[in-house]
């Protein structure tokens, strides 16, 4: 018994970490006002006290992060829930269903994302070495989903309660993407107060796909079927080959595999060149006095055009549906495999691939960041940054402010609070530390404060009980020359 509950425990746990890990992300709260390399990357404007930094593969920054506005890690995995391998705890008959559909949003949205820094450097020039020019290779996978929220309740509530309405479910659409990105920026000294930045991107997607609706009504009908009258398209840019009948519906779908059986195949696919973007951060900073410091950066202004291994595939008119939903699978009636067999058949069925294989384009979701800063003095200051993220038709708030400690970059550290995602509990923590050539840091958004335990006595395991959002980013940067003067009054410090 205890090796089969330290198994589950295992389980659980490993799902969790997955969850977190497997979620672009260039925005950290945190970040914004600690004195490392990689702060241009909200802000190019911003620099590090450091004469040269260079960042190493994998070792200079990793940054993941997922957010959602609809449910919390507890309202998935229940305090008291049975877990083990053959269940699934939302679905459950133990679930609070009710407490869990009473979180959603009017629109409500998913957004795991991952970025890796491949390679970073950045140096001072000038004759007064207050240009700072900086380059970054980074790689970038991002999803952002959006659904409304009629389309979880009819998924966990079932027909019955619905039959004879028809619901406009339109709003949901997907991105996913996956590309290359290579950035050259610099920033300098405009006056002795204002100080701007800017950095221009060569985008090289990888993969993507996108899901766009301009009709999607779903009614449920008398006998508890559905009927789906859509108008939508899907695109998508990657290793999948679809088989069509001869009216050119689809058949089925396959992961085409054997480009991947050697390593040159897997080479060829992460080196495409073909679809091709660019994008552009711009950001400027101004000291109002010795101790007020304001500052604003728009980023991520570009798109992608992808336009190898395309697929366009169209869905229109009335799609006849099973009628299955979370309800049957609650009273054992059908299976979550059923369930998603038979849904995944219906759609797939009523699709078809177009013949002329056209290329589609995907913008980057727009960031805009404004901040100001009081510096108490040259080593402690205080911070308030607004941060706006505009993603299709969504925008994404978070305000954020901060207490912070920069000791040259032997040691920066900041303590940040965060409303966001309809949460006002949100403590964040960043850490640098440098050893000789070597600087560490640790930063993360979202503090969990309060954990709940899921699971029975025997097996429970501790997770966060109201988390909803999470951003991390660790690594280590070569980091060389700190030397700081002290310029006329009105001069910000510079680098020697």
């Amino acid at each position: 018994m205890k090796i089969k509950a330290m198994k589950i425990r295992f389980l659980v746990t490993a799902l969790f970490m997955l969850i977190i890990t497997g979620a672009q992300a260039q925005n950290s709260q945190v970040l914004y006002f600690m004195n490392l390399p990689q702060n241009h990357l909200l802000n190019p404007a911003l620099r590090p006290t450091n004469s040269v930094y260079i960042g190493l593969p994998v070792l200079t920054g990793i940054n993941f992060s997922i957010k959602n506005n609809f449910f919390n890690f507890s309202d998935v995995l229940s305090e008291g829930m049975q877990i083990d391998e053959s269940t699934i705890p939302f679905l459950s008959p133990d679930f609070d269903r009710d407490r869990f559909l009473g979180r959603l949003k009017e629109m409500n949205y998913l957004e795991p994302t991952v970025a890796v820094q491949l390679f970073g450097l950045g140096f001072s020039a000038g004759r007064i070495r207050d240009l700072y020019i900086f380059l970054d290779i980074n790689e970038h996978v991002g999803a952002n989903i959006e659904f409304p929220r009629d389309l979880i309740r009819l998924a966990f509530i079932g027909n019955e309660e619905f039959a004879g309405q028809t619901f406009d479910l339109s709003a949901l659409n997907a991105d996913l993407n996956y590309y290359h990105e290579i950035g050259i920026g610099a920033s300098k000294n405009i006056t002795p107060r204002l100080r701007i930045g800017a950095k221009g991107k060569l985008l090289f997607g990888i993969a993507a796909g996108t899901l766009r609706n301009s009709t999607f009504d779903l009614t449920v009908n008398n006998d508890y079927s559905n009927s789906l009258n859509a108008n939508m398209a899907l695109n998508i840019s990657g290793p999948v080959n679809f088989y069509v009948n001869s009216e050119n519906r689809i058949d089925s779908a396959a992961f085409d595999s054997e480009r991947f059986d050697t390593s040159d195949g897997i080479v060829r696919f992460l080196t495409n060149t073909g679809n091709t973007g660019f994008g552009l951060d711009l950001g400027a900073e101004y000291s109002l006095t010795d101790k007020i410091v304001f500052s604003a950066a728009i980023t991520d202004i570009g798109l992608i055009k992808w336009k190898t291994d395309v697929s366009n595939l169209e869905a229109h008119g009335n799609i006849k549906l099973s009628g299955l939903d979370f309800a049957d699978v609650y009273d054992e009636t059908a299976t979550v495999d059923e369930l998603a067999k038979n849904m995944l058949d219906s759609l797939t069925s009523a699709m078809y691939v177009a013949e002329n294989r056209k290329p589609f384009t995907t913008k980057l979701p727009v960031g805009l960041g404004i901040g100001g800063k009081y510096n108490l003095n040259d080593k402690f200051s205080f911070g308030l940054l607004s941060y706006s993220k505009f993603a299709e038709e969504q925008i994404k708030e978070a305000m954020t402010v901060s207490a912070n400690m920069n000791i040259g970059n032997a040691l920066s550290t900041s303590l940040t609070y965060t409303m966001c995602n309809n949460n006002y509990n949100n403590l964040g923590f960043g850490l640098a530390l440098r050893a000789l050539c070597s600087q560490f840091y640790f930063l993360v958004d979202r503090i969990p404060l309060s954990w709940k335990k899921a699971g029975t006595s025997n097996d429970a395991i501790p997770l966060p009980a109201n988390w909803n959002t999470l951003h991390a980013s660790f690594g280590m940067n070569l980091v060389f020359g700190n030397k700081m003067k002290k310029n006329r009054p009105a001069e910000k410090t510079e680098t020697e």
